[in-house]
């Protein structure tokens, strides 16, 4: 009965996001063969990959790095609040996107005309578009800021 009492507590301290899996599909798109990449434990996975060697990008908190490193010279992008910066920096002149209600603008920007892309029930469209034509890739599932914004530099850098 400990044994069990011990198990039980374990696994209601593991995070939400333990093991979840999420998958990322081009355009409107929710055929395997259209898997972009997989997120699953902090790392982004090339297409539905689960192998270390297909590790595109990993996530440890706020900063998003190259492969399955965690070392300072493999850093791509820090994010601070809903702000992303190239590499280590958190200066203004090193912003490259901001997120505001569901929107990613360039740098810090928050006009209208710099909307690069929206992200509206699932689905992430370029720019303010509301046409299916123009979903750039359609998230199965939740991820958070951080994980979201390495899928957006998977795709769009790394592909």
């Amino acid at each position: 009965m400990r044994i069990l009492l011990a198990l039980l507590s374990l696994f209601l301290f593991l995070p939400a996001s333990a093991g979840k899996e999420v998958r990322v599909y081009k355009g409107d798109s929710h055929f395997l063969d259209d898997v972009i990449c997989t997120v699953r434990d902090g790392k982004v996975y090339k297409g539905r990959s689960s192998f270390l060697s297909d590790i595109l990008l990993s996530i440890d908190e706020n900063v998003i790095y190259r492969g399955n490193s965690t070392f300072m010279s493999a850093t791509v992008l820090t994010i601070e609040d809903k702000t992303v910066y190239e590499g280590r920096s958190t200066f203004l002149s090193d912003i490259l996107w901001t997120m505001l209600d569901g929107s990613l603008y360039k740098g810090r920007s928050s006009f209208r005309s710099d909307i690069v892309a929206t992200l509206r029930d699932g689905h992430v469209y370029r720019g303010t578009s509301p046409y299916r034509s123009d979903i750039i890739f359609t998230i199965d599932g939740s991820l958070t800021f951080p994980e979201f914004i390495a899928v957006w530099y998977a795709v769009n850098y790394i592909y």
